[in-house]
């Protein structure tokens, strides 16, 4: 098995290595809204953000879904500290991988959520 489909221990993640990132997962990982907008929050995050540091209108099970889309498409990691699951982007296997993506993607959402008066 690869790492993107096993896990350590209950409490370890899977996530996939650098080179098992693929662009239609980071890309299908990205088009969501609520997806984007965790991103978007932890792109200008000074360190890793808990779960429930994040207020999406949406249940906790589709909130889960979310992290776990973006986790196993490469976007976050994920890692447990103590109770809380504390989430970071992988914005340097993004950046080596596509170069210039991450930020273009931000930078639109960005200027999208600006012309439409949303944060």
């Amino acid at each position: 098995m690869t790492s993107a489909t096993s896990a350590t221990s209950p409490r370890a993640l899977a996530h996939p290595e650098r080179d098992e990132i693929r662009l239609e997962g980071v890309l299908h990982a990205l088009s969501d809204p609520m997806r984007l907008r965790v991103v978007r929050e932890l792109a200008t995050a000074s360190d890793e953000l808990s779960c429930s540091s994040f207020d999406l209108p949406v249940t906790k099970s589709t909130t889960t879904h979310h992290f776990r889309v973006l986790r196993e498409n490469g976007v976050i990691r994920q890692v447990y500290r103590g109770t809380a699951k504390m989430n970071g982007l992988r914005r340097d296997d993004l950046d080596t991988l596509f170069p210039g993506l991450l930020d273009s993607v931000l930078a639109a959402a960005s200027r999208e959520a600006g012309r439409l008066g949303t944060h």
